[in-house]
């Protein structure tokens, strides 16, 4: 199910029936709370006219919709966002994964030459099949990693911020903020249940 590929209709009853399946096929972002879910997210589901669905979390983010803070989109299978997608873009995506677009140095060009493309021509497969650039996709990987580790070790936030990908520790901070509104270190916690909901 690619970003051309997302049927309302469909999508809506697996989020309606919390249809594990989909779990990683498609993200939901909610208009009115500013949060994108998973399809088996706990909380209440929203109305049809409240929700966009995106093919990826890097789509859902980039069109400015935070992290579910209870469904925890990190955790979402990372099979999902390959199925459908081109054999280009899921050797893009693994590259991307062993963190070819970290550091002082990387860049879409460079990756681009890596799978013998241009570097346009990522970017449309990119859009095309993901609904995100390969920057966007690159920076929810750290940013949904780096939620994971909050979550599941004791690392110190330093740690976290190099594991995942983070130039400094400074940039971890400033992007937790602007994305959760809260610093790494609070985002364990749940969003309040109104949030949660559609409103």
């Amino acid at each position: 199910m690619n970003a051309m590929e997302l049927d309302r209709s469909a999508c809506y009853r697996a989020l309606r029936t919390r249809d594990s399946r989909f779990d990683g096929r498609f993200f939901t972002g909610v208009h009115t709370t500013g949060i994108y879910c998973r399809p088996i997210c706990p909380a209440r589901c929203p109305k049809l006219e409240n929700i966009s669905f995106y093919p990826s979390a890097a789509a859902a983010q980039a069109a400015g919709f935070r992290p579910c803070l209870r469904c925890r989109p990190e955790c979402s299978p990372e099979l999902g966002a390959w199925r459908g997608t081109s054999r280009t873009v899921s050797r893009a995506l693994a590259l991307i994964s062993e963190g070819a677009l970290d550091g002082a140095g990387a860049s879409v060009d460079a990756l681009a030459l890596r799978l013998g493309i241009g570097e346009r021509q990522l970017r449309r497969l990119f859009e095309q099949h993901l609904g995100a650039s390969p920057i966007a996709v690159a920076q929810t990987r750290r940013v949904l990693l780096a939620k994971q580790l909050i979550h599941e070790t004791r690392m110190r936030m330093v740690d976290v911020a190099f594991a995942a990908g983070f130039g400094s520790l400074r940039r971890f901070n400033d992007t937790f903020q602007r994305i959760y509104r809260r610093a790494p270190r609070d985002t364990s916690s749940l969003e309040p249940s109104r949030k949660a909901s559609d409103g």
